[in-house]
């Protein structure tokens, strides 16, 4: 019997995932995706392009570009790799801003979505919390205001749940109120790989849906919606134990032919099954199919969670304020986080 892949797809708010599972275990190229890499220092830095809606249907992501931060390391609590990180972002950033036409006058909105109240989704209200904010020195001390700032503002909205109102009806009003040039909003994200939870980050200019992580894809933060260009700043801070049975699953495979002295495939096929013929994601899908209808596939984030949680919070937070703010470099960027 064939699955019907469209009930069990692979939830992941990567890009860079999204191409990967397009691509196969071939790699093969996808027509209207451009995609540049480049690696050192232990940070992988990932730019695609959707230039097409041919693209953009192939690895079912919008028309923009994405830009995907991966550090492994973040997880060794190495404080010199942060402090190189959040430099990498705050260039990527900027080159971003540039790219959209935000020139350093610009006003600033900055979004952290999420729920305080829960770990793995507080971090767009921490980042917020370690933001510089600067919008009411503009408005009520504007000669007083050193040069090397720009105007920024910033709200955390909480989520429906506790609010009673859609995060992006909140954003609505304060844009129109507030008349900001440019939307900077921050989520906590799902991945299909365990390697990339709390590790990686990601920068996309085509907005977000908050919620979507979880499968709560409701009324967006973007440019058609709000009217204001709308970049997305993501981390995977979770993944679904469906994902987790598949990568063991996967890891179980490879470790059986490695063992296995010469006679790998005969021996995975004996252990595996049917298993070891059936490709990634039909196996992936087939672990969805069984799981979901019990209440199992939970969705999961590492106990270290709360440590995890901050540094990168502290990353993003550090590299905004660099890249927003010309007086703001790697030399003090310490003084505005905690």
């Amino acid at each position: 019997m064939e699955l019907d892949l469209q009930l069990y797809s692979v939830r992941t708010d990567l890009a860079l995932e999204a191409k990967e599972l397009a691509q196969g275990p071939q790699q093969t190229p996808i027509p209207g995706v451009n995609e540049e890499v480049d690696e050192a220092d232990g940070i992988k830095v990932t730019r695609l392009a959707v230039a097409n809606q041919v693209g953009s249907q192939a690895i079912g992501r919008a028309i923009g570009n994405y830009v995907t931060l991966e550090v492994p390391g973040l997880r060794g609590g190495d404080t010199g790799l942060a402090q190189r990180v959040s430099e990498v972002f705050a260039r990527e950033f900027e080159h971003f801003l540039e790219r959209i036409g935000i020139n350093k006058d610009s006003s600033v909105l900055i979004v952290g979505l999420g729920n305080w109240n829960v770990t793995p989704d507080s971090l767009g209200p921490l980042v917020v919390e370690n933001t510089l904010i600067t919008r009411q020195f503009f408005e009520l001390l504007p000669d007083q205001v050193a040069p090397g700032y720009r105007k920024v503002s910033a709200i955390a909205p909480g989520v429906l749940g506790l609010t009673g109102i859609e995060s992006s009806e909140v954003v609505q009003g304060i844009v129109d109120r507030t008349k900001p040039d440019v939307i900077i909003a921050i989520d906590a994200l799902a991945s299909r790989s365990l390697e990339r939870v709390n590790t990686t980050i990601q920068i996309a200019d085509i907005g977000i849906h908050p919620g979507s992580g979880i499968g709560n894809k409701r009324r967006g933060l973007t440019r058609e919606i709000l009217g204001v260009p709308c970049i997305a700043i993501g981390v995977p801070t979770v993944c679904y134990a469906s994902t987790i049975v598949n990568n063991v699953l996967e890891m179980m495979k490879n470790h059986f032919g490695q063992v296995a002295n010469g006679t790998g495939a005969a021996h995975t096929k004996q252990i595996m099954g049917m298993l070891d013929d059936i490709s990634e994601n039909e196996r992936l899908a087939l672990v969805k199919e069984v799981l979901e209808p019990l209440g199992h596939d939970l969705i999961v984030t590492p106990k270290e969670i709360d440590e995890f949680i901050e540094e990168i919070a502290n990353i993003v937070a550090s590299g905004l304020n660099a890249s927003l703010h010309d007086a703001v470099d790697p030399g003090n960027v310490g003084a505005y986080t905690h």
